[in-house]
């Protein structure tokens, strides 16, 4: 039931304890009823005979040990044959119970008037231990008649004077001569008159009170309130008077003491596993005609019917007995003599045999359900290795369950103590009741459809409280039991959560789960977050290849190292085609990433989008993810790899597009580059620095990235450096220590640099790069037909060496027309503008160096192969740099020296990632630029935030 309300785990771990429980219940039962058989029934049959009062307990355990062993095997045996006998002496057991009740009441009813002979020997208030009392007188010095001869006649004691000395009737020709009682040498150092003796001894007199003064005695009026005693207590009754003496008592002496510190807790934990039984029928609900019917009305009515049992006895017994007499564990003051038998009527031996057929019958009953339990656990197949215990005999019977639980109930038994037994199973059964009533609770809740209880007089407030309560008790009774006892349910849940066969039933949990997710999104909608909640919720955008591999596994992994934000994690790709003919191959990317993810340890979800185009896919892909406030805020993407040699210039222009949707939908963006030199997560960096580089506020990215990262175990022992760029006028001191006093505040430890940029001319390189970079876009420009047209316009272009020729028009010296070994001096403003003059003017355009090699001359002659015409290259190599590209290459590459300079040996460098261009005829300029700023780094994250605050100094 627990299994099917609250999941496998649940089900499996309080199944389990409960398991325990019953078993050692079992083994409770059988060492109640050896106790009854070695104590009033047959008390010569002890095997082990005390020596001493000191060996008295030694030898009672390990009489119950030999017993109980025997008893638990023959039990065992009974049930082995089969579990019709076992209800067949139920019933017998039962009348036996049945019996025994009503001989209490009666008994009761009768000591009103008649009440029976049951003496207690008390000094003071103090109770005298009977079995101390060998010369069976309650008096410290007794009258003996003395014939001449000093022989001893018969005493026929009468009566108790005062000072407790007991006098006979005096015969004829006798002497009455004063004697000690064998209870004085207790008290005092010898057996003479003037010895000295304990002083509360000296003080008080003997008296004798009646043990069952009777039901009209009003002796409840005493016992209505509690007296718990402490270890060594003495047992005192409190109404009697006695002198106020203050003496210790000793252990020598014949009192009767608490062995036990009691209290109403320790009790409660004693009293427990009595009320246990009444889930017995639902143990073996299997064996049941009409189970849903049978257990609902079988169990109110035994918690009925023992509710007022017990509760009634309770009163009965405290209208009736002395309180001593009660609190006397052992009955130590009426000789060991049972006192609920004496209380009986007719005869003790109907209490006697009653209790112990009941005990024993309990046994059965526990040795009968408690391997069904065992065998239901390892049917439903969530623990791997109590698969055996499933099986049986041929008619169901758990054999193999059945031997287990005879070992763990022998163990029980070796215990051979009840108080120590008693407080286990309670708490194994309070931790069952405590989960039935949560299951019952929280399917209620829960309104689950399927939660069709055929019994209307319920309410969800009574199992709550019937859960707190039990939780109560747990904690009330024995605290430390009840850590046990959870330690003992959490490592059998563990050992289920991870090792154990996965079960679907559609358990409350997920249930409670939904319910938890729906409120808790629908709370998120009331607001955006605050900037203390941000935290990077990332959408990891994958690419497959032909063989739906994922191409950069490694860009998973940097996302599970950025884990340590705890944030929503979504792994998509875009499957291209048509969503009715590629559902199968979404399906299966699916599933491929959700391996990746459990490979990487990555918790979150996976998403396929098919769409025909990929710009379109990632597109939907980013405005359709999340729901609600659990929608990613950061996309995570690969750099467009060897993007200049890609024959599919589709593949760098999705990249751009990418980076304009995310900042469309103000979503941070990161792009690691060189993404396979990262490291894995089994791969930690021993040393080194995690560089960022702060060129532009964007809300505390570049700040809370590095710190995020260096959570995860790989970069924990990188430390962090942030670089700052200055112009000559800046003040870089006082940068620096703003930087650092800002850090400071946002409880961030990091070294600080100011660097300082000059504004130098622009270098012939920087030209040379704005010049290849504005050509290769107007190739891709002409370059902009059908496949068809390229590879029929690529059969006129036949003369290889011509491409050499066009590579130096313009130049100043002859051509080189056997592959351009020697460089070449071009003019940058040669062949003008669009056909334009030989000479630009010299304000606007400078003659520079440029190199051109034999490799350079392959890679255009290989790029522009698909171009329509020989004469669209004079164009393309006749342009004039742009000022603003100019400007744009400068600056990139003279951050590039610097962030070479300064952070070549750091493992990883944080960036600044400009926007993309407005016009889309700059997207080639673009990626340009980013590979210009990152040239000759390893391992760059290119960083973009979304247009908000990610990080602040308020915590």
């Amino acid at each position: 039931m627990i299994s099917r309300s609250l999941g496998p785990e649940f089900g499996g771990a309080v199944g389990l304890c409960f398991y325990l429980g019953t078993t050692f219940a079992g083994a409770m039962y059988i060492l109640g009823a050896i106790e009854i058989l070695l104590m009033y029934i047959a008390p010569d049959a002890a095997i082990f005979k005390a020596k001493g009062l000191e060996g008295e307990g030694a030898a009672m355990l390990n009489n119950m040990r030999i017993y109980g062993s025997i008893c638990l095997l023959l039990m065992s045996l009974l049930v082995f044959v089969g579990v019709k006998y076992v209800n067949k002496l139920a019933s017998i057991f039962l009348a036996c119970v049945i019996v025994s009740i009503v001989s209490i009441y009666v008994g009761a009813l009768v000591s009103a008037f008649k009440p029976p002979n049951f003496p207690v020997c008390m000094l003071g208030n103090r109770t005298i231990n009977a079995h101390d009392l060998e010369d069976r007188q309650c008096a410290k010095t007794i009258m003996l008649q003395i014939k001449e001869q000093a022989e001893r006649e018969n005493s026929n004691f009468t009566f108790t004077n005062e000072n407790g000395t007991v006098a006979p009737t005096l015969d004829p020709g006798h002497v009455l001569v004063e004697k000690t009682t064998y209870i004085w040498s207790r008290f005092c150092q010898n057996a003479e008159l003037n010895a000295s003796c304990d002083e509360y001894f000296m003080s008080n007199n003997f008296s004798n009170i009646e043990g069952i003064p009777g039901l009209a005695s009003g002796i409840i009026s005493e016992n209505l309130w509690s007296a718990y005693l402490s270890k060594g207590d003495v047992v005192e009754k409190a109404a009697m008077s006695s002198s106020h003496v203050i003496h210790p008592s000793s252990t020598r002496q014949p009192y009767v003491f608490a062995d036990i510190t009691t209290s109403f807790t320790l009790l409660v934990g004693i009293f427990f596993p009595s009320v246990t039984g009444i889930m017995a029928g639902s143990n073996r609900s299997g064996d049941l005609k009409d189970a849903q019917r049978s257990i609902p009305i079988g169990t109110i009515l035994a918690i009925l019917t023992t509710s007022i049992v017990y509760l009634s006895s309770v009163v009965l017994f405290g209208s009736c007995i002395e309180g001593v007499v009660l609190r006397d564990k052992f009955g130590d003051s009426v000789q060991g003599n049972l006192v609920v038998g004496t209380l009986a009527w007719p005869t003790p031996w109907v209490i006697v045999v009653g209790s112990f057929f009941s005990t024993c019958g309990a046994g059965l009953q526990s040795l009968t359900g408690a391997p069904r339990l065992l065998q239901a656990i390892a049917k439903d197949n969530i623990i791997p290795f109590l698969r055996v215990f499933g099986h049986g005999k041929a008619n169901g019977e758990p054999t193999w369950a059945l031997l287990l639980t005879a070992l763990i109930a022998e163990l029980g038994i070796l215990i051979a103590s009840l108080d120590l037994v008693a407080p286990i199973l309670t708490m194994f059964f309070l931790m069952c009741y405590l989960f039935v009533n949560l299951a019952c609770a929280l399917q209620t809740l829960l309104r689950t459809p399927n939660w069709r209880p055929r019994f209307s007089y319920y309410h969800w407030t009574l199992s709550f409280l019937g859960m707190t309560i039990c939780l109560a008790l747990m904690f009330i009774s024995s605290w430390y039991y009840a850590i046990v006892a959870m330690v003992i349910a959490g490592m059998i849940y563990k050992y289920i959560e991870y090792h154990g066969a996965e079960k679907e039933w559609g358990d409350g949990i997920r249930g409670l789960s939904l319910s938890a997710a729906r409120y808790a999104l629908l709370r998120l909608e009331e607001g955006p977050p605050h900037t203390k909640n941000w935290r990077p919720q990332l959408l990891v955008l994958l690419k497959l290849d032909e063989d739906a591999h994922v191409k950069s596994p490694r860009l998973l992994t940097f996302a599970s190292q950025l884990k340590a934000g705890k944030g929503l994690t979504i792994v998509g790709t875009v499957v291209s085609g048509n969503f009715l003919q590629s559902y199968g191959e979404a399906l299966a990317a699916e599933q491929t990433l959700k391996h990746l993810m459990d490979k990487e340890r990555v918790k979150g979800f996976c998403q396929c989008i098919v769409a025909q185009k990929p710009r379109e896919g990632i597109s939907h892909m980013i405005q359709s993810s999340g729901l609600g406030g659990m929608k990613p805020n950061t996309v995570v993407m690969g750099w467009p790899h060897a993007w200049r040699q890609s024959e599919d210039p589709q593949s760098w222009k999705t990249f751009i597009n990418t980076v304009r949707v995310t900042t469309a939908a103000h979503l941070a963006l990161l792009v690691p580059k060189n993404i396979s030199l990262f490291p894995s997560n089994s791969e930690p960096c021993t040393e080194g620095y995690i560089d960022v580089w702060w060129i532009v506020h964007d809300g505390g990215m570049l700040m809370l990235l590095p710190f995020l990262l260096r959570q995860h175990k790989v970069w924990r022992k990188c430390g962090m450096r942030i670089f700052t760029v200055a112009q000559m006028e800046d003040n870089s001191i006082q940068m620096k220590k703003d930087l650092a006093t800002f850090l400071y505040h946002l409880r961030i430890e990091a070294e600080v640099e100011v660097v300082e940029m000059h504004d130098s001319d622009i270098s012939a390189y920087t030209y040379e790069r704005t010049l290849m970079m504005e050509q290769r876009s107007q190739m891709l420009r002409q370059m902009r037909l059908s496949k068809s047209d390229r590879d029929r316009e690529a059969q006129l272009v036949k003369d290889r060496n011509s491409m050499l020729r066009l590579t130096s028009i313009g130049s100043d010296d002859d051509d080189d027309t056997d592959g351009g070994e020697r460089d070449r001096v071009v003019n940058s403003g040669g062949g003008g503008g669009g056909g334009g003059g030989g000479g630009g003017s010299s304000e606007h355009h400078r003659r520079v160096q440029m190199t051109w090699t034999k490799e350079k001359s392959s890679q255009y002659r290989a790029a522009h192969s698909g171009c329509s015409t020989p004469e669209g290259f004079r164009d393309m190599l006749s342009i004039r740099p742009d000022h603003s590209n100019v400007r744009r290459m400068h600056t990139a590459v003279k951050l590039n020296e610097v962030i070479v300079n300064k952070s070549h040996d750091a493992r990883v460098v944080l960036l600044n990632m400009p926007g993309p261009p407005r016009n889309t005829d700059g997207d080639e300029n673009y990626m340009e630029f980013l590979e210009v700023l990152t040239e000759g780094l390893e391992r760059v994250l290119l960083v973009r935030g979304g247009g908000s605050e990610v990080i602040t100094i308020y915590s």
